[in-house]
């Protein structure tokens, strides 16, 4: 850990919707207390069931947000659920309501974090409980998108990875004034997030490509025509 240097990302942090709406007094007392946290690629940061340990925010590289199939032959298997990276915060449901961990965190690549230690969040809150509606609202757009996708299981495939892509694109919707270009996500753990096969995500990527939409490289997906992107993801 170093205690110094969470500073010079706050010009990154403020690039999310989220950071960049709080109180300054808010986001000077995250800045303040915080912490950098490097992984190493398929490090650790949390489990399920582990107790609360902060606040976090990606500054360089992804975690990935996984839980595991039970039952049967695909027991103990990893299920994709969320690619966290910059600017994006996490960690925040168990903040909120002191419990265990719901999922894994695991660094997909070499990464930066900016960790707000569960004592440094607490000692904020009990200062200023005003800033608990920040955290409630941090909550509430995660909520918004675990709604988005669980109405996705209406549509078609194509669609669903079309939004997929999108709100990747998009940070989860955290960036309200950019997108990236580029998509770090593998195409094996498109299929995971999207519950098919390697196989059919590559067709339908494929055709995507054809259309001048999207264009493929190992590991990530570059967006050529995001407006035709989000025009894909829109049923009908």
């Amino acid at each position: 850990m170093d205690a110094r240097g969470a500073a010079k990302y706050e010009a990154l942090l403020r690039a999310g919707r989220w950071f960049a709406s709080l109180p300054e007094g808010f986001r000077r007392a995250l800045i303040d207390a915080a912490v950098i946290r490097k992984l190493a690629k398929g490090e650790w940061l949390f489990a399920r069931g582990d107790p609360p340990s902060g606040l976090f925010a990606c500054v360089e590289g992804s975690v990935r947000i996984t839980g595991h199939v039970a039952g049967g032959k695909d027991d103990g298997k990893e299920v994709l659920l969320a690619m966290v990276e910059p600017p994006l915060w996490f960690g925040e449901l168990s903040v909120l309501d002191g419990q265990a961990r719901t999922h894994d965190a695991i660094a997909d690549d070499a990464s930066v974090l900016v960790h707000v230690p569960q004592p440094a969040v607490d000692a904020i809150l009990e200062r200023e409980p005003r800033y608990w509606r920040p955290l409630g609202v941090l909550v509430s757009a995660k909520l918004r998108v675990f709604f988005t996708v669980m109405e996705d299981a209406a549509h078609p495939l194509a669609i669903r990875l079309a939004r997929r892509l999108v709100l990747s694109a998009e940070r989860y919707g955290d960036w309200h004034d950019r997108s990236s270009r580029v998509v770090e996500l593998r195409q094996d753990q498109l299929a995971t997030m999207l519950a098919t096969s390697r196989q059919t995500v590559n067709q339908l990527l494929k055709d995507l490509e054809a259309r001048g939409v999207v264009r493929l490289a190992y590991g990530t997906i570059e967006i050529v025509d995001l407006d035709a992107l989000r025009r894909a993801a829109t049923p009908g």
